[in-house]
């Protein structure tokens, strides 16, 4: 390209040369004509010459265009041709119009012009966003798909390096467990020390075993607890094996009375190391929460649970008891007023739990709220109890009255529930830091946030045994009228169903303590008569039960009719007195417009775990959801979950 514009310099000095001999020749005709005939011949040869020179100028030059104009083709076409991503140019069908090689290299075609970009990539089919790009796998290697819709391009790369690089980071991840043996002195005592460290060390051999079996690196921190480190991959391999060492455990010692179990807790996912302790603890303290012999993994914001097979091992002392009766005894004193709340619609536990411990706060001198609203036909009978008691109604608040009583020192007691969506008025928990719970549900994933005082027991029966049990230590000389004696056995007494499920020995003595103290176990059984009425609309809910797994039954009721929760809970407790029938599940519309399951099991079949994968939870053998649709679509959801289960873990066998 120089060549050319030096010619043109050439050729523009040409023709100034020629103006400047025409000039001069035009200065010498006013003196002498004949040096400007001279002249004005050299002005013509000159002339000639220029155009000429500059004919050939013009030629060489449109010839050396075209030559540059072919050679930026060719090379324009190699560098497509050789391009280390596909280009790949569509119409407004979403048909192929051009493709460069490297497509065809991809997807193994010569040509795919004219077909589809969906059947051309079937992985489009499932991107969800697919406009904004998104990375599919093809032929075992890992491509990245970026459109520009205006101009109907796609833009296809491999970043199968950088994937595979992404992929081990992210398995190289830390996770962080620790290990606790459940119950470890309940389950030793009695036993001399040769029989209780060779029982330990039985069970720590198997600890160790299977974390070598894992490559995971253990250090024990004491008798009964272990802290366990490992990356994210070997994390996954565990929970696709859903942590067999828990079922490794509990039968290497079922010959034992109480056999032995293992909580688990592990987290991954964590910004620094401090906060991977944090959750770990965390997913130990929800295992515990729920009852032990189960694993909680916490990987992000996701938990999910493992095992939880076995019922909770019944406390045999109540230490922990009287810690908890004298720290709420402190905190009662500390507060303003005290506000109580159970669950949405709540049962005979909830409000016998709440009337428990209203006493316990009054009994220190300190006013005392319940938070109740709504007709709700399974209290009614045990509201009329107190209905001619003006003075002891009045304590009784709607959530709106709750709002206005609530202040910074008021104390928030729950009961019967940990469950942050589930209380009658979560905002009233939003108003103070001053939060305690009492409850006997395995512990849930929506746990109330940051309770200064926590007692949950899944081993109890109800929240009136727990309750019961606090009010023994937090008063001295605190004393129950029959009303309110009865009120708590009436709530241990349904949970229970008459003391045939979920009950220990601290059951009884806490109901021995509540007889005592006047409950009147005559008109509890009066509160819990049923209906004629409501006996023949349960019989319509449980007619066309069937039996799945040969030992699962699974009613479901008329769409459109409406059921109340407690009528519901009574058909599946009626199912499970069916001969061979281990668990049951009842299904049905609720006034509110919701589908209420209740589920019920005699404890071979875990429910709880069925629950909580619809959204619900509760114990394992009493639990319950609430679900949004029709009675045949939460059905159909339920068997898909029974299906899951089973395939998972084999459960109904």
């Amino acid at each position: 390209m120089p060549k050319y514009l030096l010619k043109r310099w050439h050729g523009m000095q040409r023709w100034w040369g020629l103006a400047l001999i025409a000039a001069l020749t035009a200065a010498l005709a006013v003196y002498e004509w004949r040096l400007a005939l001279v002249g004005l011949l050299l002005a013509v040869v000159f002339a000639v010459y220029t155009v000429i020179a500059e004919r050939t100028y013009r030629k060489e030059f449109k010839a050396y265009l075209g030559t540059l104009n072919y050679r930026i083709k060719k090379s324009g076409e190699s560098v497509i041709g050789e391009l280390p991503f596909g280009i790949v140019l569509y119409n407004e069908e979403k048909q192929v119009e051009w493709h460069n090689p490297y497509v065809a290299q991809i997807t193994g075609r010569e040509s795919a012009v004219g077909m589809q970009l969906a059947e051309l990539f079937p992985s489009l089919q499932q991107a969800k966003d697919r406009e904004n790009g998104f990375e599919a796998a093809i032929d075992g290697r890992m491509y990245q798909f970026q459109f520009r819709p205006k101009e109907r391009i796609l833009f296809i790369t491999d970043i199968t390096e950088l994937w595979q690089l992404r992929t081990t980071q992210e398995e190289e991840k830390p996770a962080m467990g620790i290990v606790m043996i459940d119950s470890l002195d309940e389950v030793t005592q009695g036993m001399d020390d040769n029989h209780r460290a060779a029982l330990l060390s039985k069970v720590t051999t198997e600890i160790t075993e299977w974390s070598q079996q894992h490559r995971i690196h253990l250090k024990r921190l004491n008798s009964d607890r272990f802290f366990l480190i490992t990356n994210q991959k070997t994390l996954r391999e565990l929970e696709q094996t859903r942590f067999t060492l828990l079922d490794e455990v509990r039968e290497m010692t079922s010959d034992l009375k109480i056999p032995i179990t293992l909580s688990i807790g592990f987290a991954c996912g964590a910004e620094s190391f401090v906060e991977l302790g944090a959750w770990a603890q965390t997913s130990l303290d929800v295992a515990l929460g729920r009852g032990g012999d189960q694993a909680v993994v916490k990987v992000g914001s996701r938990q999910t649970f493992y095992g939880g097979k076995s019922g909770a091992v019944e406390k045999r002392t109540r230490v922990r008891a009287r810690v908890i009766a004298h720290a709420l005894r402190d905190m009662i004193r500390e507060s303003g007023n005290v506000v109580i709340m159970g669950h949405k619609v709540p049962d005979m536990d909830a409000l016998g739990a709440a009337i428990g411990v209203m006493k316990a706060v009054q009994s220190l001198g300190k006013e005392a709220w319940i938070v109740l609203e709504g007709d709700n036909p399974s209290i009614e009978k045990l509201l009329d109890l107190f209905r001619e008691d003006e003075k002891f109604m009045k304590r009784f608040v709607s959530p709106e009255q709750a709002l206005q009583l609530v202040n910074p020192s008021t104390l928030a007691v729950v009961v019967d529930t940990h469950r942050a969506s589930m209380v009658k008025e979560p905002k009233l928990l939003t108003l103070t830091d001053r939060i305690v719970v009492v409850d006997h549900h395995r512990r849930s994933e929506d746990f109330i946030s940051n309770p200064v005082l926590v007692y949950m027991e899944p081993y109890a029966s109800s929240a009136c045994e727990l309750v019961t049990e606090l009010l023994q230590y937090i008063h001295d000389r605190i004393v129950l009228d029959v009303r309110e004696a009865t009120a708590l056995l009436a709530g241990i007494t349904v949970d229970t169903k008459s003391f045939s499920l979920r009950t220990g020995a601290r059951t009884f003595e806490a109901a021995s303590f509540l007889r005592r103290s006047g409950a009147d176990s005559t008109l509890v059984q009066r509160m819990m008569k049923e209906d004629l009425d409501e006996y023949v609309r349960k019989a319509e809910m449980i007619k066309n039960a069937e039996v799945v797994y040969n030992h699962i039954s699974i009613a479901v009721t008329e769409p459109g009719v409406k059921y109340p929760q407690l009528m519901i809970a009574q058909a599946a407790d009626t199912l499970l007195n069916m001969t061979d029938i281990l668990a049951s599940f009842v299904i049905a519309e609720r006034p509110d417009g919701l589908i209420g399951v209740s589920a019920r099991s005699l404890g071979d079949i875990n429910v709880q775990v069925v629950m909580e994968r619809l959204g619900g939870g509760g114990h394992l053998t009493n639990a319950a959801c609430q679900y949004e649709g029709t009675v045949h679509e939460v059905a159909e959801k339920l068997k898909q979950v029974l299906a899951q289960i089973e395939k998972e873990e084999g459960l109904f066998e």
